[in-house]
């Protein structure tokens, strides 16, 4: 059987059905991204979710080629969290192919282009995901902390080695009916990425992702910090499709703030004189303090 290239994703992407792949589950092997790995199985038993692809193209290199499918635009949460940033190792739509195998590649490619055309799938964006986002709950563990999607709620917890500035704010928990939108940007080894939940009163924040208390600053295993897109993907599919985000953004009622209660009022009080000891110290710049300080008093 011909190996393909491991990526991290549910059987329903385009991907496994076009090609009738089957997923196996096994412990993960040292020296590889912690992703599972997917084999192809029978080609004529894939079913063919068409009205989500746009084009796919065979590659042909000198030892082994790739099998490139193109999605349409708004149609798999995972593309549009990730904005296309994802590395080759884990895109689930550059599968890598054996070279005696080619022959099996372009046939496949053939079909897929010869059923969009007799289908007429459009090329326009897509008003609604055509594909799912991972399973809920999703936990995971970065260099900047961990960060945990239930389906209505983020929270992170941020690490020992986070900036001074999260750590004083605490934990930070947002809802989903509060968020705009999720930016992601891999770690790539030699630059730092970032994972960060934009709602309405942040959206417009300069605050760099190391001291941004809605951001995870994703410095540190870049191997590990990959499948905070999978966090990204699991909330962005349960946000409004960019196709109605800006009529949902004007149109949807603001929930009524709870009052919180008395043992809370110490909590912020301390975190709020937390903040103000790093601004006299210097560590917090005016625009800094003001943000942290406005994102606590957000949080209660």
């Amino acid at each position: 059987m011909t190996r393909l290239r491991e990526f991290p994703y549910g059987r329903d992407h385009p991907a496994r059905r076009e090609l009738g792949l089957r997923r196996q589950y096994g412990p993960d092997h040292a020296g590889t991204a912690p992703l599972r790995a997917v084999v192809p199985a029978d080609v004529r038993g894939g079913h063919r979710p068409l009205e989500a692809i746009s084009g796919i193209v065979y590659e042909p290199e000198r030892k082994r080629g790739r099998l490139r499918l193109r999605l349409r635009e708004g149609a798999d949460p995972l593309l549009q969290a990730t904005g296309g940033r994802l590395p080759d190792a884990a895109d689930p739509y550059r599968l890598a192919v054996d070279i005696d195998r080619s022959g099996v590649a372009e046939y496949v490619a053939e079909e897929i282009r010869h059923s969009l055309l007799l289908e007429q799938i459009p090329q326009e964006p897509t008003k609604a995901y055509l594909l799912s986002g991972p399973p809920v709950p999703v936990s995971v563990r970065s260099s900047d902390g961990t960060v945990s999607f239930d389906g209505a709620e983020v929270r992170i917890d941020w690490s020992d080695t986070s900036e001074r500035i999260k750590r004083a704010t605490g934990p930070r928990i947002i809802a989903v009916g509060d968020l705009v939108q999720v930016e992601w940007l891999p770690n790539s080894g030699y630059e730092d990425g970032f994972l960060r939940f934009v709602t309405r009163e942040t959206v417009f924040s300069k605050l760099p992702p190391e001291k941004d208390p809605y951001a995870l600053d994703l410095w540190g295993s870049a191997r590990r910090d990959l499948l905070t897109a999978l966090v990204a993907a699991a909330v962005t599919a349960r946000l409004p499709h960019p196709s109605t985000r800006l009529a949902d953004f004007v149109e949807r009622p603001r929930l009524a703030t709870a009052v919180p209660p008395a043992a809370d009022h110490d909590v912020l009080l301390r975190r709020l004189r937390d903040l103000g000891e790093l601004h006299r110290e210097g560590v917090l710049t005016d625009e800094e303090f003001a943000a942290a300080k406005a994102a606590v008093l957000r949080g209660f």
